[in-house]
């Protein structure tokens, strides 16, 4: 279609060749075009020169591998075989020996653990190729072109692999085994003798975790069984280390997931209705088209055996789209069902939905933990399955009460991100999500919002354990507003509208111009640690709303609560692929998902130097524009006057600091008091100080539980520190609870002054920092209140309510609090200014 935009002729033969002479109309449309230089596909050089006429600039070519290594036409599968740590591609002036001519240039790139031909091809051989031969046209077109000799040394020459030689040899480690069988996939296959046939292993990727549950399946030559788990099928290296196998082909071409092994032959035959069988006769006409050389296509037709290569497989689904775009195929479902009738049956059970209705299996943790079982998910959730991480790696997430382990969770790879965006963009474009009505989204996020109040004590437990939270304050803020959230989104679903415009050309023509409010695709979303379950609703409940669908990554030390969540969608009935979560690293996870192409925007709540970082990695580049929301950093002013009730500002600015444990990002960061009240208001807060109960989260009358993560314990004690070094006058606490766990004592300073650290920064924790300011200097107090990079909240205590409003019209934050502090409503929008960000969650 460009080609012929631009004039460029185009020709599409079958074969150029026939009992190895040219086909002489193929030659003349070549020699008709004149051409000046032949840019060439690798293997392509196989053409005799005489045929294709050497042009004015001669011949280039393309080859998957960093010549001179692995020249031939298996290049790219033996760089896999070998387990080099690079690949790349080479493009080379042709000449008369076997990729041995002058380079041109060259292109690399790393070869992860568990990268297939087709990943390397996808992310780099294929996109990045096409643009080096672009280059390469310019270079020759510029005479600036170089001609670089190969060096013999490193040369070496694979030919085409054949199947009698991809025989798995079962005496070397793990990491040979996968590197063996990846480099094998497609073709021709590695395999194995399984009870006295050859089986074909495709979809490896190394295991690093325990052993897994499974049933055993004894392997010519290898000296220790393989299992066959939920996950598939797992084979040992001579070192004892795992490789996890995902699919298994039998002699008669038919492929099985490993998982299946032993009930493959157990689905029962579908009687098919008139509808169906119209679609059947289409597909056949399709598989006819394709297969030109079988006269008839029966139910025994074998798709591969008839001659169709994996481009056939691709032209195979996208004609069957044409035809019933409700039903979506994968090209995998075509190796797994090779032959017609098998393939119909498929196809069948995909149309009615039936491979919808399977059982979420999920391995839980458990644990008996305040008086009840609670059960948790710690694998990665993607395309509505809980599935260990890629590359099998795993981290532990810990109890801050008592410091314990409390499960080994999935740590998600960069392939698991790119696995669940594509579930995500697939469920939004193609999927059931995609056609499903407003109302019924709607309904859907009712069910959820209902089964999140059924296990709330399950929920609220999890946090607590995994947070630190104090039970009640999780029972009734980190998963009461989080259902609240889901139900009052629910009802916005089927009211989000858009408007009529009146134009001047409406008349006499009678124009009609109306404006459409649609959902944005594929949304990621990234949450802090403090509140793991509450800014996962505040996030995705309106994102769930609006149409899209969404990949969300927990904080890295809280991912249980979203996990559970995860498995409350699933039985919600969230089609597959619209809720995908990732418990792993924010370097590694939050960047990738920050900077993918298929991320159409990016929600995050976190610190600002992150926040930055995002911002730095859209930009950076022209090619990754894309939506973004950022609730970041706050040092949020209170501003105490003496015509305040004062014990209500006592009671409410110790809740402004001490609620949550002071991990909350509205806390007062700073706290300003009139100086005619301010020792009064001191002692006060100290009093009540004492009365706190410190001790078990799950404890009900706890006041103040552990701070969530040991590392951040360290930087509040680091904080304090600083704090009496610069001179503040430390009140009461700023030390570590002596007790088992992460806990800290409410902390107290007074004599703070304007240039001091922790008057300009945030601590995230148990820290009143109290600045006393003279009688009746409101813009003076005003001044120093706005004197930081942040303007997420702020607050004022007075009676005065001219004073008030005064004051709130001043504070530079995105909300002002009057009399009161933390009354947040998931009917009001929340975000803040300045370096605490922009966009509003809610």
């Amino acid at each position: 279609m460009a080609a012929e935009k631009d004039g460029t002729p185009v020709f599409k033969f079958p074969r150029w060749r026939a009992k190895g002479k040219p086909i002489q109309e193929v030659v003349a449309a070549y020699k008709s075009v004149g051409a000046e230089l032949n840019v060439l596909p690798f293997c392509t050089q196989f053409i005799p020169m005489d045929v294709i006429d050497c042009p004015k600039h001669g011949s280039i070519i393309y080859h998957p591998s960093i010549l001179p290594r692995h020249r031939g036409a298996s290049a790219i599968n033996w760089t896999l075989i070998q387990g080099d740590k690079k690949a790349g591609f080479t493009i080379f002036w042709a000449d008369d020996g076997l990729d041995t001519g002058p380079i041109l240039l060259q292109r690399e790139c790393d070869v992860g653990q568990n990268d297939t031909v087709d990943d390397l091809y996808n992310r780099f051989l294929f996109p990045e190729g096409i643009k080096a031969m672009v280059e390469a046209v310019h270079l020759i077109a510029d005479g600036k072109a170089p001609r670089i000799p190969q060096p013999k040394e490193g040369a070496t020459y694979e030919g085409i692999q054949k199947k009698e030689n991809a025989e798995i040899s079962w005496n070397q480690p793990a990491a040979a085994l996968h590197n063996w069988i990846r480099g094998h996939d497609k073709v021709p296959g590695a395999w194995a003798t399984i009870d006295g046939q050859v089986i074909t292993f495709y979809g490896s990727s190394l295991l690093d975790a325990s052993v897994p549950a499974g049933q055993e399946l004894v392997i010519k030559g290898a000296s220790r069984p393989g299992l066959v788990t939920k996950n598939g099928l797992v084979v040992f290296g001579n070192d004892g280390k795992m490789v996890l196998v995902r699919n298994l082909q039998f002699q008669d071409g038919k492929m099985i997931p490993a998982s299946k092994y032993f009930s493959a032959d157990e689905t029962t035959a579908l009687e098919l209705t008139e509808e169906e069988k119209k679609m059947a006769e289409d597909i056949r006409a399709i598989w006819k088209g394709i297969l030109s050389n079988v006269s008839v296509i029966e139910d025994s037709t074998d798709f591969f055996k008839s001659g169709a290569s994996s481009m056939h497989v691709v032209r195979m689904l996208e004609e069957i789209k044409q035809k019933y775009s409700g039903l979506q195929l994968q090209n995998e479902d075509v190796y797994m069902a090779t032959k017609f009738a098998d393939f119909i049956q498929m196809a069948v059970r995909k149309f009615r939905g039936e491979d919808k209705e399977e059982e979420l299996v999920i391995d839980y943790i458990s644990k008996n933990v305040n008086n009840m079982t609670v059960n948790m998910p710690y694998q990665c959730f993607i395309n509505g399955h809980f599935i260990n991480a890629d590359d099998g790696k795993t981290y532990d997430t810990i109890n801050p009460a008592d410091g314990s382990i409390i499960a080994s969770v999935s740590s998600a790879s960069l392939a698991d991100v790119d696995k669940a965006v594509a579930a995500a963009k697939e469920a939004f474009e193609n999927g059931e999500w995609g056609r499903m009505n407003a109302r019924e989204r709607g309904r859907l996020m009712y069910r959820l919002a209902d089964l999140m109040e059924e296990h709330q004590e399950e929920l609220a437990t999890i946090e607590s354990i995994d947070s630190g939270a104090v039970y009640t304050l999780a029972l009734k803020t980190h998963v009461g507003m989080s259902v609240q959230t889901f139900r009052y989104f629910a009802g916005w679903c089927d009211k989000i509208q858009g408007a009529t415009i009146p134009i001047n050309q409406a008349r006499p023509n009678h124009n009609l111009t109306f404006t459409k409010k649609e959902p944005i695709g594929v949304c990621a979303i990234v949450i802090p640690w403090n509140y793991p379950l509450m800014m996962l609703a505040w996030k995705s409940a309106a994102c769930l709303a609006a149409g899209n669908t969404l990949v969300l990554k927990p904080a890295q030390v809280t991912p249980l609560t979203s996990l559970k969540f995860a498995e409350l969608s699933a039985k919600a009935g969230f089609p597959k692929g619209v809720i995908n979560i990732l418990p792993g690293s924010g370097g590694l996870v939050g960047q990738h998902l920050s900077e993918h192409p298929d991320v159409r925007k990016v929600g995050f709540t976190g610190s600002t130097p992150t926040g930055k970082q995002i911002m730095k990695s859209f930009y950076s580049a022209a090619t990754n524009l894309k939506k973004v929301s950022l609730e970041l950093g706050g040092k949020s002013p209170l501003i105490i006057f003496n015509d305040c009730e004062l014990d209500r500002a006592v009671k409410m600015g110790m809740g402004a600091v001490y609620f949550n444990k002071g991990e909350n990002c509205i806390a007062a960061g700073r706290l300003f008091v009139e100086e005619s009240i301010h020792d009064e208001f001191v002692r006060k807060v100290v009093e009540e100080i004492k009365k706190m109960k410190i001790g078990d989260p799950l404890d009900r009358s706890t006041d103040h539980g552990p701070q969530n993560h040991k590392a951040h314990l360290e930087k509040l004690l680091q904080y304090c520190e600083t704090g009496v070094k610069e001179g503040a006058t430390l009140v009461y606490g700023g030390r570590q609870v002596r007790r088992p766990g992460f806990f800290m004592e409410p902390t107290v300073f007074t004599d703070v002054e304007d240039h001091m650290y922790i008057a300009q920064e945030e601590s995230f924790g148990p820290v009143m920092v109290i600045s006393k300011f003279k009688n009746g200097d409101v813009d003076g107090v005003l001044r120093r209140a706005n004197t930081t990079e942040y303007g997420l909240a702020s607050g004022v205590f007075t009676k005065d309510i001219s004073k008030a409003l005064y004051i709130s019209e001043k504070l530079e934050a995105g909300t002002v609090f009057i009399n009161t502090y933390n009354k947040t409503d998931v009917a009001a929008p929340f975000g803040g200014f300045k370096q605490s960000g922009f966009g509003k969650d809610l």
